[in-house]
Protein backbone atom coordinates (compact mmCIF):
# COMPACT_ATOMS: atom_id res chain seq x y z
CA UNK A 1 0.00 0.00 0.00
CA UNK A 2 2.72 2.81 0.72
CA UNK A 3 4.70 2.23 -2.31
CA UNK A 4 1.26 2.72 -4.41
CA UNK A 5 0.66 5.73 -2.60
CA UNK A 6 4.43 7.39 -3.22
CA UNK A 7 3.74 5.91 -6.87
CA UNK A 8 0.84 7.99 -7.09
CA UNK A 9 2.58 10.92 -5.26
CA UNK A 10 4.90 10.79 -7.74
CA UNK A 11 2.61 10.90 -10.72
CA UNK A 12 1.15 13.89 -9.93
CA UNK A 13 3.40 16.18 -11.66
CA UNK A 14 2.59 13.95 -14.47
CA UNK A 15 -0.88 13.68 -14.58
CA UNK A 16 -1.03 17.78 -13.86
CA UNK A 17 1.54 18.47 -16.86
CA UNK A 18 -0.79 16.24 -18.94
CA UNK A 19 -4.36 18.38 -18.19
CA UNK A 20 -2.30 21.16 -18.86
CA UNK A 21 -0.97 19.99 -22.73
CA UNK A 22 -4.55 18.53 -23.04
CA UNK A 23 -5.86 22.24 -22.20
CA UNK A 24 -3.92 25.03 -22.75
CA UNK A 25 -1.33 26.40 -25.12
CA UNK A 26 1.85 27.48 -24.21
CA UNK A 27 0.54 31.28 -24.62
CA UNK A 28 -1.40 33.27 -22.52
CA UNK A 29 -4.93 34.79 -22.96
CA UNK A 30 -5.08 38.01 -20.90
CA UNK A 31 -8.49 39.29 -19.88
CA UNK A 32 -8.86 43.17 -19.68
CA UNK A 33 -11.71 44.17 -17.07
CA UNK A 34 -13.06 47.34 -15.65
CA UNK A 35 -14.14 47.93 -12.31
CA UNK A 36 -16.50 50.01 -11.15
CA UNK A 37 -17.55 50.95 -8.02
CA UNK A 38 -17.46 53.03 -4.75
CA UNK A 39 -16.96 51.95 -0.90
CA UNK A 40 -20.47 50.16 -1.38
CA UNK A 41 -20.63 48.57 -4.58
CA UNK A 42 -18.36 47.03 -6.99
CA UNK A 43 -19.38 45.75 -10.49
CA UNK A 44 -17.27 44.11 -13.51
CA UNK A 45 -17.20 44.80 -17.56
CA UNK A 46 -15.40 43.07 -19.98
CA UNK A 47 -13.32 46.00 -21.79
CA UNK A 48 -11.11 43.36 -24.10
CA UNK A 49 -9.22 40.01 -24.71
CA UNK A 50 -5.48 39.72 -25.71
CA UNK A 51 -3.54 36.56 -26.87
CA UNK A 52 -0.01 36.91 -25.38
CA UNK A 53 3.33 35.02 -26.74
CA UNK A 54 4.02 33.10 -23.20
CA UNK A 55 2.60 31.09 -20.33
CA UNK A 56 5.56 31.19 -17.90
CA UNK A 57 2.73 29.84 -14.94
CA UNK A 58 3.69 26.53 -13.54
CA UNK A 59 1.74 23.60 -15.63
CA UNK A 60 1.76 21.52 -12.48
CA UNK A 61 0.32 24.31 -10.02
CA UNK A 62 -2.91 25.33 -11.79
CA UNK A 63 -5.44 25.15 -9.32
CA UNK A 64 -3.96 27.44 -6.63
CA UNK A 65 -4.40 25.85 -3.46
CA UNK A 66 -3.01 29.52 -1.21
CA UNK A 67 -5.97 31.08 -1.64
CA UNK A 68 -4.21 34.35 -1.38
CA UNK A 69 -6.26 37.75 -2.15
CA UNK A 70 -9.66 38.78 -1.85
CA UNK A 71 -9.77 38.50 -6.19
CA UNK A 72 -9.67 35.39 -7.76
CA UNK A 73 -10.04 34.16 -11.53
CA UNK A 74 -11.02 30.74 -12.32
CA UNK A 75 -11.19 28.71 -15.50
CA UNK A 76 -13.50 25.92 -16.21
CA UNK A 77 -14.30 23.73 -19.20
CA UNK A 78 -17.19 25.62 -20.79
CA UNK A 79 -20.39 24.64 -19.89
CA UNK A 80 -19.55 22.51 -16.46
CA UNK A 81 -17.86 22.40 -13.07
CA UNK A 82 -14.22 20.85 -14.07
CA UNK A 83 -11.88 23.36 -12.77
CA UNK A 84 -9.21 24.00 -14.83
CA UNK A 85 -7.01 26.51 -13.21
CA UNK A 86 -7.80 29.30 -10.54
CA UNK A 87 -5.13 32.20 -8.90
CA UNK A 88 -5.31 34.72 -6.54
CA UNK A 89 -4.69 38.48 -6.52
CA UNK A 90 -5.43 41.47 -5.26
CA UNK A 91 -5.40 45.22 -7.21
CA UNK A 92 -5.77 48.99 -7.21
CA UNK A 93 -9.43 49.29 -6.68
CA UNK A 94 -9.40 47.17 -3.53
CA UNK A 95 -7.27 49.47 -1.95
CA UNK A 96 -9.79 52.65 -3.03
CA UNK A 97 -12.52 51.37 -2.06
CA UNK A 98 -11.31 51.75 1.55
CA UNK A 99 -10.45 55.38 1.13
CA UNK A 100 -12.88 58.53 1.86
CA UNK A 101 -12.87 59.45 -1.39
CA UNK A 102 -14.72 56.18 -2.21
CA UNK A 103 -17.84 57.37 0.20
CA UNK A 104 -17.97 60.46 -1.91
CA UNK A 105 -17.67 59.34 -5.46
CA UNK A 106 -18.04 56.64 -8.35
CA UNK A 107 -14.54 55.57 -10.21
CA UNK A 108 -13.36 52.83 -12.73
CA UNK A 109 -10.03 51.42 -12.30
CA UNK A 110 -9.12 48.85 -15.42
CA UNK A 111 -7.35 45.75 -14.51
CA UNK A 112 -6.23 42.78 -15.90
CA UNK A 113 -5.68 38.72 -14.84
CA UNK A 114 -3.88 36.29 -16.99
CA UNK A 115 -4.41 32.59 -17.66
CA UNK A 116 -3.13 29.93 -19.89
CA UNK A 117 -4.52 30.04 -23.73
CA UNK A 118 -6.97 27.18 -24.09
CA UNK A 119 -7.48 24.77 -27.18
CA UNK A 120 -11.37 24.08 -26.37
CA UNK A 121 -13.50 26.58 -25.18
CA UNK A 122 -13.59 27.66 -21.41
CA UNK A 123 -15.92 29.47 -19.16
CA UNK A 124 -13.74 32.42 -17.13
CA UNK A 125 -14.67 33.64 -13.82
CA UNK A 126 -13.62 36.52 -12.00
CA UNK A 127 -14.86 36.27 -8.40
CA UNK A 128 -14.60 39.09 -5.16
CA UNK A 129 -14.36 38.53 -1.32
CA UNK A 130 -17.09 41.27 0.41
CA UNK A 131 -16.30 43.03 4.10
CA UNK A 132 -17.94 39.81 5.36
CA UNK A 133 -15.77 37.40 3.79
CA UNK A 134 -18.06 35.82 1.44
CA UNK A 135 -17.24 35.28 -1.90
CA UNK A 136 -18.96 36.35 -4.98
CA UNK A 137 -19.09 36.06 -8.59
CA UNK A 138 -18.93 39.34 -10.54
CA UNK A 139 -18.38 38.53 -14.16
CA UNK A 140 -18.07 35.05 -16.42
CA UNK A 141 -18.06 34.61 -20.02
CA UNK A 142 -16.99 32.13 -22.61
CA UNK A 143 -14.37 32.01 -24.63
CA UNK A 144 -13.71 30.42 -27.54
CA UNK A 145 -10.18 30.03 -28.46
CA UNK A 146 -10.84 30.84 -32.34
CA UNK A 147 -12.71 34.04 -31.59
CA UNK A 148 -11.32 36.74 -34.12
CA UNK A 149 -12.08 39.47 -31.78
CA UNK A 150 -9.01 38.04 -29.85
CA UNK A 151 -6.77 41.07 -30.36
CA UNK A 152 -3.43 39.40 -31.07
CA UNK A 153 -0.38 41.33 -28.65
CA UNK A 154 1.44 44.37 -29.73
CA UNK A 155 5.03 43.39 -30.38
CA UNK A 156 6.64 46.45 -29.64
CA UNK A 157 10.31 45.26 -31.06
CA UNK A 158 11.53 46.95 -27.41
CA UNK A 159 15.04 45.71 -26.57
CA UNK A 160 15.25 43.53 -23.57
CA UNK A 161 18.54 43.11 -20.84
CA UNK A 162 18.57 39.68 -19.44
CA UNK A 163 19.52 41.33 -15.47
CA UNK A 164 19.61 37.44 -14.49
CA UNK A 165 18.50 34.52 -15.92
CA UNK A 166 18.52 31.26 -13.48
CA UNK A 167 16.33 28.78 -15.46
CA UNK A 168 16.02 28.54 -18.87
CA UNK A 169 12.08 26.98 -18.39
CA UNK A 170 9.91 29.55 -17.89
CA UNK A 171 7.13 27.43 -16.33
CA UNK A 172 9.89 26.27 -13.50
CA UNK A 173 11.07 29.62 -12.34
CA UNK A 174 10.03 32.92 -11.19
CA UNK A 175 9.91 35.39 -13.84
CA UNK A 176 10.14 39.04 -13.41
CA UNK A 177 9.67 41.52 -15.52
CA UNK A 178 11.20 45.19 -14.50
CA UNK A 179 10.10 48.21 -16.18
CA UNK A 180 11.78 51.67 -16.27
CA UNK A 181 9.28 54.66 -15.53
CA UNK A 182 10.49 58.13 -16.22
CA UNK A 183 13.39 57.27 -17.75
CA UNK A 184 14.75 58.51 -21.05
CA UNK A 185 16.29 57.31 -23.98
CA UNK A 186 19.72 59.22 -22.73
CA UNK A 187 19.09 57.02 -19.62
CA UNK A 188 18.53 53.67 -20.43
CA UNK A 189 22.26 52.96 -19.47
CA UNK A 190 21.58 53.77 -16.02
CA UNK A 191 18.44 51.27 -15.90
CA UNK A 192 20.86 48.73 -16.87
CA UNK A 193 22.41 49.54 -13.87
CA UNK A 194 18.98 50.06 -11.88
CA UNK A 195 18.24 46.19 -13.37
CA UNK A 196 21.49 44.91 -11.78
CA UNK A 197 21.24 46.76 -8.69
CA UNK A 198 17.71 44.88 -8.32
CA UNK A 199 18.85 41.60 -8.81
CA UNK A 200 22.16 42.22 -6.36
CA UNK A 201 19.41 43.83 -4.01
CA UNK A 202 17.56 40.57 -4.22
CA UNK A 203 20.19 37.87 -3.86
CA UNK A 204 21.10 39.65 -0.95
CA UNK A 205 18.18 38.79 1.37
CA UNK A 206 17.39 35.22 2.83
CA UNK A 207 16.05 32.65 1.44
CA UNK A 208 15.86 34.50 -2.29
CA UNK A 209 19.65 33.71 -1.70
CA UNK A 210 19.29 30.37 -1.66
CA UNK A 211 17.16 29.80 -4.96
CA UNK A 212 19.13 32.24 -7.46
CA UNK A 213 18.33 29.24 -10.09
CA UNK A 214 14.99 29.88 -9.46
CA UNK A 215 14.44 33.22 -10.59
CA UNK A 216 14.52 35.31 -13.81
CA UNK A 217 14.90 38.88 -14.65
CA UNK A 218 14.31 40.35 -17.90
CA UNK A 219 14.34 44.36 -18.38
CA UNK A 220 12.01 45.98 -21.29
CA UNK A 221 13.91 48.94 -21.94
CA UNK A 222 11.06 51.50 -22.69
CA UNK A 223 11.90 55.26 -22.83
CA UNK A 224 10.09 58.08 -21.13
CA UNK A 225 9.68 61.66 -22.77
CA UNK A 226 10.50 63.35 -19.81
CA UNK A 227 13.16 61.80 -16.69
CA UNK A 228 11.20 61.32 -13.62
CA UNK A 229 8.28 60.91 -11.61
CA UNK A 230 4.95 62.77 -11.52
CA UNK A 231 4.62 64.55 -7.85
CA UNK A 232 1.38 66.25 -7.26
CA UNK A 233 1.94 67.20 -3.79
CA UNK A 234 5.36 69.30 -5.30
CA UNK A 235 3.11 70.51 -8.41
CA UNK A 236 5.26 68.36 -10.36
CA UNK A 237 3.98 66.91 -13.75
CA UNK A 238 6.01 64.26 -15.84
CA UNK A 239 5.36 62.91 -19.48
CA UNK A 240 6.34 59.34 -18.72
CA UNK A 241 5.93 55.70 -20.11
CA UNK A 242 3.13 54.22 -17.41
CA UNK A 243 2.08 57.86 -15.73
CA UNK A 244 3.19 56.72 -12.37
CA UNK A 245 2.35 59.58 -9.49
CA UNK A 246 3.47 60.07 -6.18
CA UNK A 247 0.33 60.87 -3.33
CA UNK A 248 -1.68 57.95 -4.92
CA UNK A 249 -4.61 58.15 -2.90
CA UNK A 250 -3.37 61.29 -1.06
CA UNK A 251 -0.23 59.55 0.55
CA UNK A 252 2.98 61.18 -0.50
CA UNK A 253 4.95 57.83 -0.95
CA UNK A 254 2.21 55.88 -2.16
CA UNK A 255 3.62 55.43 -6.02
CA UNK A 256 0.91 53.76 -8.59
CA UNK A 257 -0.41 54.24 -11.36
CA UNK A 258 -3.74 53.27 -12.97
CA UNK A 259 -2.48 52.99 -16.87
CA UNK A 260 -3.51 49.06 -16.72
CA UNK A 261 -3.08 48.66 -20.73
CA UNK A 262 0.20 50.10 -21.12
CA UNK A 263 1.87 48.68 -18.34
CA UNK A 264 0.36 45.06 -19.19
CA UNK A 265 1.61 45.63 -23.03
CA UNK A 266 5.36 46.60 -21.71
CA UNK A 267 5.04 43.35 -19.40
CA UNK A 268 3.55 40.80 -22.53
CA UNK A 269 6.87 41.68 -24.28
CA UNK A 270 8.79 38.90 -22.48
CA UNK A 271 7.61 35.86 -20.25
CA UNK A 272 6.31 37.12 -16.55
CA UNK A 273 4.79 36.05 -13.40
CA UNK A 274 5.71 39.26 -11.50
CA UNK A 275 5.71 42.86 -12.04
CA UNK A 276 8.35 45.04 -10.65
CA UNK A 277 8.61 48.80 -12.02
CA UNK A 278 11.79 50.75 -11.36
CA UNK A 279 10.83 54.83 -10.85
CA UNK A 280 13.67 57.17 -12.25
CA UNK A 281 13.77 59.24 -8.57
CA UNK A 282 15.63 59.66 -5.27
CA UNK A 283 12.16 60.08 -3.77
CA UNK A 284 11.12 57.87 -1.01
CA UNK A 285 8.45 55.54 -1.61
CA UNK A 286 6.62 52.63 -4.15
CA UNK A 287 4.12 50.35 -3.46
CA UNK A 288 3.53 46.81 -4.28
CA UNK A 289 0.15 44.70 -4.65
CA UNK A 290 -0.05 41.26 -4.54
CA UNK A 291 -0.17 39.20 -8.00
CA UNK A 292 -0.24 42.86 -9.73
CA UNK A 293 2.70 45.19 -9.56
CA UNK A 294 5.58 46.68 -7.57
CA UNK A 295 6.98 49.48 -7.62
CA UNK A 296 9.94 51.66 -6.03
CA UNK A 297 12.56 54.35 -6.28
CA UNK A 298 15.73 53.37 -7.98
CA UNK A 299 17.62 55.76 -6.35
CA UNK A 300 16.81 56.64 -3.08
CA UNK A 301 19.53 55.15 -0.02
CA UNK A 302 17.06 52.78 1.13
CA UNK A 303 15.93 51.57 -2.13
CA UNK A 304 17.23 48.01 -1.30
CA UNK A 305 14.97 47.51 1.45
CA UNK A 306 12.38 49.30 -0.37
CA UNK A 307 12.62 46.84 -3.39
CA UNK A 308 12.74 43.73 -1.18
CA UNK A 309 9.68 44.92 1.12
CA UNK A 310 7.51 45.65 -1.76
CA UNK A 311 7.96 42.75 -3.72
CA UNK A 312 7.14 40.62 -0.34
CA UNK A 313 4.00 42.17 -1.43
CA UNK A 314 3.45 41.65 -4.81
CA UNK A 315 4.98 38.19 -5.00
CA UNK A 316 4.67 36.63 -1.63
CA UNK A 317 1.61 38.10 -0.42
CA UNK A 318 2.80 39.26 3.01
CA UNK A 319 1.26 42.28 4.61
CA UNK A 320 2.52 45.32 6.39
CA UNK A 321 3.16 44.66 9.90
CA UNK A 322 3.47 48.23 11.20
CA UNK A 323 0.42 50.17 12.58
CA UNK A 324 -0.87 53.38 13.77
CA UNK A 325 -2.27 54.37 17.20
CA UNK A 326 -5.42 55.14 17.09
CA UNK A 327 -6.05 54.36 13.28
CA UNK A 328 -9.87 54.94 12.73
CA UNK A 329 -9.63 53.69 8.92
CA UNK A 330 -9.89 49.80 8.67
CA UNK A 331 -7.98 47.65 6.15
CA UNK A 332 -9.31 44.40 7.90
CA UNK A 333 -12.26 42.95 9.42
CA UNK A 334 -10.49 42.00 12.54
CA UNK A 335 -13.73 39.09 12.80
CA UNK A 336 -12.29 37.11 9.68
CA UNK A 337 -8.99 35.63 9.81
CA UNK A 338 -6.63 37.34 7.37
CA UNK A 339 -5.56 35.93 4.25
CA UNK A 340 -1.97 37.42 4.39
CA UNK A 341 0.89 34.45 5.82
CA UNK A 342 2.19 36.45 8.25
CA UNK A 343 -0.97 38.46 10.39
CA UNK A 344 -3.40 36.84 12.19
CA UNK A 345 -6.83 38.46 14.14
CA UNK A 346 -6.62 34.65 15.93
CA UNK A 347 -10.01 33.45 14.27
CA UNK A 348 -8.39 30.75 12.46
CA UNK A 349 -4.90 30.58 13.43
CA UNK A 350 -4.07 27.23 13.10
CA UNK A 351 -3.72 27.80 9.76
CA UNK A 352 -0.92 30.24 9.87
CA UNK A 353 2.64 30.02 12.40
CA UNK A 354 1.82 27.91 14.92
CA UNK A 355 3.49 25.55 14.36
CA UNK A 356 6.97 27.29 14.55
CA UNK A 357 6.54 28.71 18.09
CA UNK A 358 8.81 27.40 20.32
CA UNK A 359 7.09 25.93 23.39
CA UNK A 360 6.40 28.00 26.99
CA UNK A 361 6.03 31.44 24.38
CA UNK A 362 2.75 33.09 25.50
CA UNK A 363 0.26 33.70 23.07
CA UNK A 364 -0.59 36.50 22.65
CA UNK A 365 2.75 37.83 23.51
CA UNK A 366 4.54 40.61 25.06
CA UNK A 367 6.23 43.47 23.28
CA UNK A 368 9.20 42.98 25.55
CA UNK A 369 12.90 42.62 25.45
CA UNK A 370 13.42 38.93 26.26
CA UNK A 371 11.31 37.97 23.44
CA UNK A 372 12.71 40.31 21.03
CA UNK A 373 14.32 37.29 18.84
CA UNK A 374 11.59 35.05 19.45
CA UNK A 375 8.50 33.43 17.21
CA UNK A 376 5.42 34.72 18.92
CA UNK A 377 1.86 36.77 18.27
CA UNK A 378 2.59 40.40 18.67
CA UNK A 379 -0.38 42.57 18.67
CA UNK A 380 -0.21 44.99 16.18
CA UNK A 381 0.09 44.70 12.52
CA UNK A 382 -1.78 45.72 9.31
CA UNK A 383 -2.40 48.67 10.76
CA UNK A 384 -4.01 47.99 13.36
CA UNK A 385 -2.82 48.68 16.93
CA UNK A 386 -5.43 46.32 18.61
CA UNK A 387 -7.01 42.71 17.40
CA UNK A 388 -4.30 42.13 14.68
CA UNK A 389 -1.23 40.69 15.44
CA UNK A 390 1.80 39.41 13.94
CA UNK A 391 5.04 37.13 14.17
CA UNK A 392 8.03 39.05 15.58
CA UNK A 393 8.72 42.25 17.41
CA UNK A 394 10.59 43.46 13.43
CA UNK A 395 10.86 42.54 9.96
CA UNK A 396 11.15 43.80 6.89
CA UNK A 397 7.65 44.08 7.04
CA UNK A 398 7.66 46.27 9.53
CA UNK A 399 10.79 48.44 9.60
CA UNK A 400 14.36 48.21 7.85
CA UNK A 401 16.08 48.60 11.26
CA UNK A 402 16.64 44.71 10.66
CA UNK A 403 17.41 44.53 7.26
CA UNK A 404 15.78 41.37 7.34
CA UNK A 405 12.70 39.15 7.00
CA UNK A 406 11.67 36.94 10.02
CA UNK A 407 11.07 33.72 9.93
CA UNK A 408 7.59 33.23 9.44
CA UNK A 409 8.17 35.33 6.28
CA UNK A 410 10.98 33.87 5.14
CA UNK A 411 8.88 30.55 5.29
CA UNK A 412 6.37 32.46 3.41
CA UNK A 413 8.33 33.92 0.63
CA UNK A 414 10.02 30.19 0.16
CA UNK A 415 6.66 28.41 -0.39
CA UNK A 416 5.83 31.16 -2.86
CA UNK A 417 9.09 30.15 -5.02
CA UNK A 418 8.41 26.29 -4.75
CA UNK A 419 4.59 27.13 -5.77
CA UNK A 420 6.65 28.55 -9.53
CA UNK A 421 9.55 26.29 -9.84
CA UNK A 422 8.33 22.78 -8.43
Amino acid sequence: MKKTFLLWLALLPCMAWAQFDQYFTESSLRVDYCLTGNSIVTSFSLKELIHEPYWSGSKTNLIDTLEFGNYIVKVFEAGTDKLLFSKGYQNLYGEWQTTDEAKQVTKTFEESVIVPFPKVKIDIALFRKTWEGELVEGMRLTVNPDDYFIRNYDNLNLPVYAAWIGNKDITKAVDIVILPEGYTQAEMGKFIKDCDFFVKSLFNYEPYDRYRESFNVRGVMVPSEESGCTMPGDKIYKNTAMRFSFWTFDSERYCMSTDNRDIRDLAGQVPYDQIYILVNTEKYGGGGIYNFYCSSASSNNKSSDVIIHEFGHGFAGLADEYYYAGASEHMYNIALEPWEPNITSLVDFSNKWGDMIREGTPVPTPREPKYEQTIGVFEGGGYEPKGMYSPYMDCLMKTFNGHEFCPVCQRAIERMILYYSK
